[in-house]
């Protein structure tokens, strides 16, 4: 069941979901719509560097010291935005610090992050792969950044990037291991 607008206020009020700093607490207007809520770019933008080609391993576990050697961090501001040039990917985070907790007799949630139509109109997609924030998650989300339009698209801290949408779960989840638990950055 995807919470409501309502529903979702009631959640973080009793300790069930935490979204932290929210921008508002008026549903009828941002960061609500009926059944989702928005989150904000935060400042740091990690972009991939440029060199030789670097073959990944899918079936290796996942390595955050690839993030660290082979990305650059930048920080951006409200006067010097970072500019994502058309077919260029980058990863940068939510503003906001998202957590899940998983509590004996109260109810659990897990979440999807989901672009923005108004951000996808310009050729941008917002964390389109793996959208789902399990049960017990807790820290920034990561967001997958890409321009396929044919603009250079201004990235600029702050600003409502994309949406959370939160599902209740049926039961409470056995606590499981979270690579991304309390990340802080991009890499994990």
């Amino acid at each position: 069941m995807i919470l409501s607008n309502t529903a979702i206020l009631d959640a973080i009020d009793m300790g069930d979901l935490v979204i932290d700093p929210i921008a508002g607490r008026d549903v009828s207007k941002s960061p609500f719509n009926t059944s989702a809520v928005d989150l904000r770019l935060g400042s740091t933008v990690t972009v991939p560097k440029r060199g030789d080609p670097v073959t990944l391993r899918l079936d290796r576990p996942y390595s955050s010291s690839y993030i660290e050697r082979n990305c650059e961090q930048i920080t951006t501001t409200e006067n010097q935005p970072y500019n994502l040039e058309p077919n260029q990917f980058v990863l940068a985070q939510t503003l906001e610090r998202v957590a899940l907790p998983i509590r004996q007799d109260r109810p659990a949630y897990a979440a999807r992050v989901e672009g923005k139509s108004s951000r996808a109109r310009y050729g941008m997609l917002v964390h389109f792969t793996a959208p789902t924030v399990h049960s017990g998650f807790e820290g920034k989300i990561t967001l997958e950044i890409i321009d396929l339009g044919p603009n250079t698209i201004a990235l600029t801290p702050r600003v409502f990037i994309c949406q959370l949408i939160i599902e209740q779960l049926s039961g409470t989840p056995n606590d499981a291991p979270n690579q991304f638990f309390g990340q802080t950055r991009p890499a994990g």
